[in-house]
């Protein structure tokens, strides 16, 4: 069955990062995505690489006036493009949105940068850890006493830009539809990692965020809010917010103190953090796992790459499948109706030249 979005089409320039991975999550949900890579890199490629799953590759060189022209012909058939380069590289190749929408007025032209398309710094370098730094996100994070930790790239180029390119693809498409026209997306990571910022924000400004960390409830201040260490030098994940599932907690790990009544109190944590600490020591991160499984405690093992897609909730829901005979994450979310599938895995660099260029009635001698 065909995703939610059969039908949309749209032309990816080959990047790294948020660009394909907004790719991937459009094309998982059933888009038609034709990744236009170099023509130095041609019948090469990771096919394992899951961001560039279920999308067909044209390899071409950008320098060839007469390929941009081809590509101009490309442009004028999809409904999207998505572009991940520094700006003024694709105006400099005769493929700027000005140039592109006067081909489809329909076009939505996707444009991703972390730190957007104008501003001080758009011209300049950066990486998640650099565009996160500068949104509030990065000094939240890490113990009081330690330097912020160089998180994954989930804040700044996934959640805050390759999700936020694809919500915004598919709003302008959605607003085609209703009888808009082609425009500009910018996604900027500064702007989508303040935007995840928004509910931190909104803690500071009533007063309930406190500028040092580990001093809240969600930064590892809270005694019932952390990670902790087992005896097998593995880790559990607690999180028992709410009044009720904070009982569970304290009745699972045989807590009865006293001290633990007042919940809220910031002056007893790093106390009854200490408690909770010696008392998850004593077993081992599996052990745990089973004592707290099914329960409303809110615990939970924290896993590495290999033992996630075992763990048996994650198989019941299917949340990673074997493609190929490579295990990866399934499409998400999940679709009563139109339900997504991966098509294939990656393809090599031009390894669809041939048919694109016959669908599309392109000059197959201006493509490698």
């Amino acid at each position: 069955m065909a995703g939610p979005l059969s039908g949309i089409k749209l032309v990816e320039f080959a990047g790294i990062g948020p660009g394909p991975f907004c790719g991937m999550i459009l094309a998982d949900l059933g888009a038609e995505i034709i990744r236009i890579d170099r023509a130095s890199q041609h019948g090469q490629g990771n096919t394992i690489d899951f961001q560039h799953r279920s999308k067909s590759s044209l390899s071409a060189d950008l320098k060839n006036p007469k390929t941009i022209e081809e590509i101009k012909k490309l442009l004028a058939s999809v409904d999207g493009l998505i572009e991940g380069f520094r700006p003024g590289v694709m105006e400099r190749l005769g493929l700027g949105p000005e140039e592109c929408l006067k081909i489809n007025s329909n076009l939505v032209y996707g444009r991703m940068t972390g730190w957007g398309q104008d501003g001080p710094l758009a011209k300049t370098a950066g990486h998640d850890i650099n565009y996160i730094a500068l949104t509030g996100a990065l000094e939240l994070m890490g113990r009081k006493d330690e330097t912020p930790p160089p998180p994954l790239n989930l804040v700044g180029d996934f959640g805050g830009g390759g999700m936020f390119l694809a919500l915004g693809i598919v709003s302008a498409i959605l607003n085609i539809k209703q009888g808009g026209k082609g425009q500009v997306v910018d996604a900027a990571m500064v702007d989508g990692a303040s935007v995840l910022m928004s509910m931190f924000y909104a803690f500071k400004a009533s007063g309930f965020w406190l500028e040092e960390r580990e001093s809240n409830m969600l930064d590892g201040g809270a005694h019932f809010y952390d990670t902790y260490e087992c005896s097998d030098g593995k880790f559990l994940a607690i999180g028992a917010i709410e009044s009720q599932f904070y009982a569970v907690l304290l009745d699972k790990l045989e807590i009865s103190d006293a001290k633990f009544q007042n919940q809220h109190d910031r002056n007893q944590w790093p106390t009854l953090k200490d408690i909770i600490k010696n008392k998850i020591k004593k077993k081992t991160r599996d052990e745990w796992a089973d004592i707290f499984d099914g329960t409303d405690a809110c615990v939970a093992p924290v896993l590495n790459l290999s033992e996630a897609p075992e763990h048996h909730h994650m198989k019941a829901r299917n949340s990673f499948i074997k493609i190929d005979g490579t295990i990866q994450p399934a499409p998400a979310p999940r679709f009563s109706e139109t339900i997504p599938e991966i098509k294939h895995s990656a393809l090599k660099a031009g390894e669809n030249n041939d048919e694109i260029c016959a669908k599309y009635n392109l000059d197959r001698t201006c493509f490698k």
